[in-house]
């Protein structure tokens, strides 16, 4: 990226700057020359790798170059059918490209489809075009809800910028002509033209992010972090128990060169999950494809697992739970000496487009004869009004009737709450004599606006879902509170009538009401923030859905933060989902997809880890005990492919929506461990009674693959329950490929005749491990319940620190 930023700075000084006129812009030739120059504003960091960066990053693994080490060792010794691990090494490689180049093109797709786009002007008329193909000196025509993609100076007009996403402030600041504008923040409300001063890797959000590439990798967490955690301390105790191996089979057993590698190997194959992390980004890859062909663009895999863990959705009424449009019901007139609709048409034909409220009231009443205004204040959140300044004697406000009345307010309650509690938004045009806004003395009243905002048809189903699967409903808007509950009552949201008004709440009272309230009303920005962080502060896992410029704070605070492709430019942007279609009632199957996703990754990793835990303790007991670890590479791979590989890869797909629990690395390890541990009291029962009654280690080694079979078997049979048509297959199908393989190739998986002596030893061992795994599962349940109470009492207290700091 150096050198690519030393071309451009080189190329720069070949361009002479331009100042453009904003009626104007750049000519066709200009715009030419800045795109052979490089001036373009490309980004700097590709949101998916490249299919080179695939292959070698699945090709050249920590363990995989292990496998290979091991491999070179087995030819060496000429154990040529102990390579057998190298198959499914190689298929796993394989079905790992494939699986993540189709998910990386699925995201392309979706990504181009999303691509945010700005309006500029060439050539004396807008065009618009993508944001990366803003060129330096473009002017850029900026409204609300765009976000900023290059830095940029403003030629004229005026906006209120939020820089919360670049700087952490949340302030509003106003922006008029000759300010900067920095890029990555966006526009709350006004509309301007302005420059573009640096793009590409010279702007600001640019020399952030190679600055933040430079200083850390990307964050990992949740379910990831506890395997590269998991993977990490097992890539570290690999090499001293090689090591340890190596030596005890060979000063103390007196071992040769061959048979010492093929145990030794046979030890480091077991403790490798070579499967587990490919499962893992192969379920989440296809899980990726699924969603996208439910037109969802995943921003964030990690969002998949939080999805699945979601106990709380915060979503907002306008858009969300209505429809993203909104219709002009009534006007009713306050004053008989002014024409409401006189002053309507005039004050919206002077308003930028800022939210959907704005676009219906100019799809209604702006005219191309209104009077030109002398000064214009964009709509304020803070605020919830808007100003339009034709003289010093003539103002007008519109806004909420409770912000723009003030002690007037209750001469007209009686009429308003007539209409918001039908669900109607009420807004009130008046005539005012103070300054932006401010309101201090009493305005005069001209006319109440009535607009209808109708309930999505498919919300009721939607919320009746998310009450089935246990999941808290927040509404969490700007309009009155009695205005919502109406709406949340349509929608067959439980608790609608559980509203409150937050007008002059403070924030450590929201955070002690978060929980008790189903419905919010006359929220600002930075009070939706507030709420998701109490929320997440009471240990709940909070998913917040929103479409406006006024849900990004909040959203960005969100465990996970979901979309409609139909809002602001920016709200797509730092969304961890966003819905193409902008549907809500494609949410409960999106939920659903996480839910399936993370509790089948728990149940087919619990198998992976039964083989890791059980050769990792074999293999420790064997360096300090007097006998060799058992078991060959070839007997390795044969039980791990049929009782681990398989079926693993089956279950991880079929169709689970309960709601997740506990932690990832703790749920697993306490489902493997019955299993695992029965696997090494029968492994050890057999080395004891070789030794005892003097039976050949190929017998023993033998008589333990056999078992663990069995064992795997069991488990598989515990995990299938109930059983469908498919858990059905894997159940018959697999011990009949176990038992042919045996009775096929027993030479090749180094399987020596038993004899009567073994096949005694194999019957006792057999009977037991039902009741071994029966007993041993108890015990391990009973303890992994009060574990994961203390665990969970730790986590949340943590929690709690961690968001109060």
């Amino acid at each position: 990226m150096a050198n690519r930023n030393d071309k451009t700075q080189n190329l720069n000084k070949d361009i002479s700057r331009f100042d453009a006129d904003p009626e104007l812009g750049l000519t066709s030739s200009q715009v030419n020359e800045r795109i052979s120059a490089g001036m373009t504003n490309k980004s700097v960091d590709s949101p998916t790798k490249t299919v080179k960066e695939i292959i070698l990053g699945n090709v050249f693994t920590y363990f995989n170059i292990i496998f290979f080490a091991i491999a070179a060792a087995l030819i060496l010794v000429r154990s040529f059918n102990n390579l057998s691990f190298l198959v499914i090494i190689t298929v796993n490689l394989l079905i790992g490209i494939v699986q993540e180049i189709n998910s990386k093109r699925t995201l392309d797709s979706l990504t181009l489809m999303n691509e945010p786009h700005v309006s500029v002007i060439r050539n004396g008329s807008c065009e618009v075009v993508k944001c990366e193909d803003i060129v330096l000196d473009d002017v850029v025509l900026f409204s609300a809800g765009n976000q900023i993609c290059a830095d940029c100076i403003v030629l004229y007009g005026e906006v209120q910028v939020n820089e919360s996403l670049v700087t952490g402030e949340s302030d509003e600041i106003k922006k008029a002509q000759g300010d900067k504008l920095l890029s990555g923040s966006y526009v709350v409300s006004g509309e301007c033209r302005a420059k573009a001063d640096a793009v590409g890797a010279d702007s600001f959000v640019s020399r952030l992010t190679l600055d933040a590439k430079k200083s850390k990798k990307n964050v990992i967490r949740g379910m990831m972090l506890s395997l590269k955690r998991l993977i990490q301390v097992i890539g570290i105790l690999i090499i001293p128990m090689s090591i340890g191996l190596l030596v005890r089979h060979h000063f103390s057993l007196d071992m040769g060169i061959r048979e010492n590698v093929q145990s030794t190997a046979g030890a480091i194959i077991g403790m490798i999950p070579e499967g587990l992390y490919l499962l893992v980004n192969v379920t989440l890859a296809v899980s990726v494809i699924k969603l996208a062909k439910k037109n969802t663009l995943v921003h964030d895999l990690g969002c998949i697992e939080t999805l699945a863990h979601v106990d709380t959705l915060c979503v907002d009424k306008t858009g969300t739970i209505t429809e993203n449009n909104m219709t002009v019901e009534n006007v009713i007139a306050l004053q008989n000496s002014v024409d409401p609709l006189k002053v309507l048409e005039d004050f919206v034909s002077n308003m930028s487009v800022d939210n959907i409220t704005m676009k219906s009231l100019k799809e209604n009443f702006s005219v191309e004869n209104a009077r030109p205004a002398v000064k214009v204040v964009p709509f304020s959140s803070e605020t919830k009004t808007s100003m339009v300044y034709f003289s010093e004697r003539e103002k007008y406000v519109l806004g909420a009737p409770e912000y723009v009345l003030k002690d007037r307010y209750a001469e007209y309650r009686e009429m308003i709450d007539k209409y918001v509690l039908l669900g109607r938004r009420v807004l009130v045009i008046a005539l005012s004599v103070d300054d932006e806004a401010s309101l201090t003395e009493k305005p005069v009243p001209i006319a109440l606006v009535i607009l209808t905002n109708k309930v999505r048809a498919e919300a009721k189903y939607t919320f009746e879902y998310f009450e089935r699967q246990g999941v808290d409903i927040k509404v969490i808007s700007g309009d009155n509170p009695r205005t919502v509950s109406a709406a949340a009552k349509e929608a067959g949201i439980p608790g609608y009538n559980n509203a409150v008004d937050l007008t002059g709440y403070s924030d450590e009272k929201i955070a002690e009401i978060a929980g008790d309230y189903t419905v919010f009303g006359r929220v600002r920005p930075e009070q939706k923030r507030t709420l998701i962080r109490a929320l997440k502060r009471e240990g709940h896992t909070v998913a917040m859905t929103g479409d406006g410029v006024n849900d990004i704070l909040a959203m960005k605070d969100a465990d996970c933060s979901i979309a409609m492709a139909s809002g602001s430019d920016v709200t797509c942007q730092i969304a961890h989902l966003v819905l193409m279609k902008s549907q809500f009632s494609s949410l409960p199957s999106v939920v659903a997809e996480g839910r399936q996703v993370i509790n089948n990754i728990e149940r087919s990793a619990a198998l992976f880890l039964v083989k890791n835990i059980f050769s990792f303790t074999l293999a420790l007991i064997s360096i300090f005990a007097v006998f060799a670890y058992p078991l060959q590479p070839v007997q390795i791979s044969l039980v791990s492919g049929l009782t681990i590989g398989i079926p693993s890869f089956v279950l991880a797909l079929e169709k689970n929506e309960k709601r997740v629990s506990g932690k990832f690395l703790f749920n697993v390890i306490s489902a493997a461990l019955p299993t695992a541990i029965t696997n090494l009291i029968v492994s050890l029962g057999v080395i004891l009674f070789a030794a005892a009654f003097d039976i050949d280690t190929a017998v023993s080694s033998s008589i333990i693959t056999l078992l663990m079979g069995l064992a795997g078997f069991s488990m598989i049979y515990r995990l299938c329950r109930p059983f469908n048509k498919i858990r059905t297959a894997l159940m018959v199908g697999l011990p009949i490929l176990f038992i042919s393989a045996l009775i096929i190739m027993p030479s090749f998986f180094e399987i020596s005749p038993l004899g009567f002596g073994g096949w005694l030893i194999f019957a006792v061992f057999a009977l037991l491990i039902p009741s071994i795994t029966y007993v041993l599962s108890l015990g391990v349940e009973k303890l992994s319940i009060r574990l994961q109470k203390r665990v969970d009492k730790f986590l949340k207290r943590r929690s709690v620190l961690r968001n109060e700091r």
